[in-house]
């Protein structure tokens, strides 16, 4: 019987995890909603995109399921990376408080616009995308290069339905089915 060389016997390991990593990740993400996922819209000044955001929208994912009330918390870390605390309410906005822990690096040569989160480590991470914001910082359209997630953030949490409005409008500019969102509850505060 013939032995393998020890190079073989690490790659194969090696490429069944990668396999099985991208095998998971696709079946994670769903359909893809948007095919031509615009690039951001604006430059992001990191210091007033900082603080809580809320969820008024999003294209619903397997690790939100059941989830309202949710936040999204950015703060500054000393390492110059950034802390992002996720937090959802199961099955209500006022159910059991869910709380995903991450950190986000921004990537260089996108104006703040474009991170990688991880919430699980250095080898799963996420992209998050500024899509548009408003001058005011009181509205954000967050994406991915995939067009399989999108969210609508803003800083009241029930925003009027006016801007709410506005910003269905926006995300179907950039060429999101707005039809397929869905309404965050919020809980007013």
């Amino acid at each position: 019987m013939r032995k393998s060389s020890p190079a073989l016997r690490l790659i194969l390991p090696v490429a069944g995890i990668g396999i099985f990593l991208a095998i998971a990740r696709r079946s994670m993400s769903g359909p893809a909603r948007n095919l031509s996922v615009p690039q951001p819209a604006k430059a992001v000044d990191l210091h007033r995109y900082l603080g809580r955001w809320y969820e008024i929208a999003r294209y619903e994912n397997r690790f939100e399921r059941g989830c309202d009330g949710v936040t999204a918390d950015y703060a500054l870390r000393p390492d110059g990376l950034i802390a992002v605390v996720n937090a959802c309410r199961k099955r209500s906005s006022r159910g059991v408080t869910r709380v995903a822990t991450g950190r986000a690096k921004i990537i260089s040569g996108s104006r703040n616009a474009k991170l990688r989160v991880s919430f699980f480590g250095p080898f799963f991470f996420g992209h998050y995308w500024v899509l548009d914001h408003g001058d005011d910082y009181e509205w954000s359209l967050v994406g991915e290069p995939s067009g399989r997630f999108l969210w609508i953030l803003c800083r009241d949490p029930i925003p009027s339905a006016a801007t709410f409005e506005n910003l269905l409008n926006r995300a179907r500019a950039m060429g999101y089915d707005t039809t397929r969102l869905r309404r965050t509850q919020q809980h007013p505060s």
